[in-house]
């Protein structure tokens, strides 16, 4: 029965968000559990900046989860075909990616005896050990099995090793070149999913196809394009962290026993993608 034969105006028997109008409201705190995630951040100490570098921490664990759900998402339409869905997704998922690199301003903003006054209650705990990450850079391509060992033992082991197991979405956009008739190798399409990718002159002949005929191909060299916004975000958010770690750690060992800017500095020049970055000189 619409709203006009039952003598209701039509407004008020809508929801003004969509709901059902007698539907029992639900209030915001509920809906995104606010009570339990301002719960979660217990300092141990009386230092100033513990709060902040505990919440701005699990900010990017939570941009970190997002990020996984958009590249699957987008690994996923790929696999279907639909490159103009995948491209949508991935121009949402650049929105996020600037907001988890704004996020290391607050870590650059501790000086060095900020971040010494609680860092001993860190005991052997580091972002090295974030399995949100390591899922991330698994899904993206960056496969390395000996990464899932700071996960063993860990309730997020098996989620990480999984993701190792899984096509990437590199894997993904690979499969849609060859099957847009464009000379990815065989060799590239079967290797070992765990295995770290090692790039192929093939794969950089069909890139190198796609960007001299962009008319041809334009929703691959979207893609192309796209894709390389996403290795590009992720490069400066990893300089980032390292200039961050510079300033506020200098040459000193990361928590939990890493390397600190050693590590980060072997990392940070590492590329997703390869093939997209090295075409260039072709080009």
């Amino acid at each position: 029965m619409s709203a006009a034969r039952d003598g209701r105006d039509g407004a008020a028997a809508r929801c003004p968000y969509g709901g059902a109008a007698d539907a029992p409201p639900t209030a915001y705190a509920e809906y995104a559990e606010m009570d339990a995630l301002l719960a979660l951040q217990r300092p141990r100490t009386t230092a100033a900046t513990e709060p902040g570098f505990i919440i701005m921490s699990q900010v990017m664990e939570l941009l970190f989860k997002l990020l996984h759900a958009e590249f699957t998402e987008a690994r996923d339409r790929l696999a279907d075909d639909d490159v103009d869905a995948a491209l949508w997704v991935l121009r949402r998922a650049g929105r996020v990616q600037a907001t988890a690199l704004s996020s290391w301003d607050f870590f650059s903003a501790m000086t060095p005896g900020e971040f010494a006054e609680f860092r001993d209650v860190l005991g052997t705990a580091s972002g090295f050990q974030s399995a949100s990450y390591r899922r991330l850079e698994f899904l993206l391509g960056n496969k390395d099995p000996r990464m899932v060992g700071p996960h063993r033992g860990a309730s997020s082991q098996e989620a990480v090793a999984r993701q190792l197991r899984e096509p990437s979405l590199y894997d993904a956009v690979l499969a849609l070149l060859r099957r847009r008739g464009l000379p990815v190798a065989d060799a590239v399409l079967t290797r070992p999913r765990e295995e770290p990718y090692a790039p192929h002159d093939s794969v950089e002949r069909a890139w190198r196809a796609v960007y001299d005929d962009g008319a041809r191909y334009g929703s691959l060299f979207l893609l192309g394009e796209a894709l390389t916004d996403v290795a590009d975000s992720f490069a400066r958010w990893r300089y980032t962290h390292l200039t961050v770690v510079q300033r506020v750690l200098g040459g000193k060992p990361g928590t939990g026993g890493t390397d600190g800017v050693a590590w980060l500095e072997g990392i940070a020049g590492h590329r997703f993608f390869p093939e997209l970055w090295s075409v260039r000189s072709l080009l």
